[in-house]
């Protein structure tokens, strides 16, 4: 069976209510925004209140989970951080919510002995985008098909087309003595960076192309969004694959930084806000930001002076944003972070 993609997407088979805005919405703000995972979900379900064009451009070093399994053995790009970003850009409407829920929904199944099954915590989200892989032959082409068929707010690409690993060096102390660990694998690296720290990592293949969709996206838009998410495993990928990263330094759009709620994480074990921006500056130094949005609670006083500093060196201004949800730790509330996004984008026009 053979499928070839016209151009023509297939139409919902309901009607579905417009999209539900906080006030600030505007239909022809472009914005782009570059991570994975939960960080992005979050980016995206604030953008999609506020913004009339939105293209996701999502990581590929993913090789943990469901999205490790399928990478393994149909030698595909991961498509975990893909499908979570197409539920992001879902409407929060019956339709919106009802393919939200079935794209991250996991099955749990058992074996023989009580072992896992064969599709145990899998998401049918990701078998529901490789096969369209298969079918379409192209992955641009069926993450376009799946956003139709979720009615998906926005375009969602992969950063590039070719399966991408990421290797690292972990630093420990181990009875007193400096220890130094090569970590090769996503998986691997953000489990064993919380038995120390992270201090280099890189991608492989090192002259993977980048999608050229995703630098389309980059150089038309009118801001360019980054974070939050995983440092080393999210956030700065994208500034390692060098065609992306001199596609970001480039466009003329105006960049805004998303600081993570918790500095300290597995992979950035006592590491402050501060050191989360002289880090990216190392990878990228080329790389400027016009505007840097924090939750007041990311930068003590004692460390307030370091931030401005490092701040100051990749050229931004920073807003501090209440953008935290209360009720979850570590969580950015899509309400309050667009409501930050559209105060950041006034603050300085595009």
């Amino acid at each position: 069976m053979s499928m070839h993609f016209t151009g023509q997407l297939p139409l919902a088979p309901v009607q579905r209510p417009e999209r539900a805005t906080i006030g600030h919405y505007s239909p022809n703000l472009k914005v782009t925004a570059l991570g994975g995972g939960h960080g992005l979900y979050a980016t995206l379900s604030a953008l999609r209140l506020i913004s009339g064009e939105i293209t996701a451009i999502v990581t590929v070093a993913d090789d943990g989970g469901s999205s490790g399994v399928i990478r393994q053995e149909m030698d595909v790009i991961p498509p975990g951080d893909l499908r979570m970003a197409l539920a992001a850009l879902c409407d929060d409407t019956d339709w919106g919510r009802t393919w939200r829920d079935t794209m991250q929904h996991r099955f749990k199944t058992s074996g023989l002995n009580g072992d896992p099954g064969t599709l145990d915590n899998h998401a049918l989200g990701n078998l529901l985008i490789v096969a369209l892989w298969e079918l379409l032959g192209d992955p641009v082409d069926g993450l376009t098909w799946a956003g139709a068929l979720l009615g998906a707010r926005g375009v969602v690409l992969p950063m590039s087309t070719t399966p991408m690993t990421i290797s690292g060096t972990v630093l420990a102390d181990e009875e007193g003595q400096l220890t130094r660990r090569s970590v090769t694998g996503q998986a691997k690296l953000a489990k064993i960076a919380g038995a120390g720290r992270v201090s280099h990592i890189e991608l492989s293949p090192p002259n993977a192309p980048a999608t050229p969709q995703a630098l389309d996206a980059i150089e038309l838009t009118d801001w360019i969004i980054l974070g939050p998410g995983s440092w080393y495993t999210s956030v700065l990928p994208h500034l390692l694959l060098e065609e992306q990263r001199t596609a970001l330094t480039q466009s003329t759009a105006k960049r805004c930084l998303v600081m993570n709620l918790q500095p300290s994480t597995t992979e950035t074990q006592g590491m402050t806000a501060a050191e989360h921006l002289s880090v990216l500056h190392y990878y990228a130094p080329e790389f400027r930001i016009d505007v840097i949005i924090a939750d007041p609670t990311v930068v003590t006083e004692e460390h307030a002076a370091e931030f401005s500093e490092a701040a100051e060196k990749l050229g931004a201004t920073v807003v501090f944003s209440k953008v935290k949800d209360e009720h979850r730790d570590s969580v950015h509330d899509p309400l309050r972070l667009a409501v930050a996004f559209s105060e950041a984008f006034d603050k300085i026009p595009s």
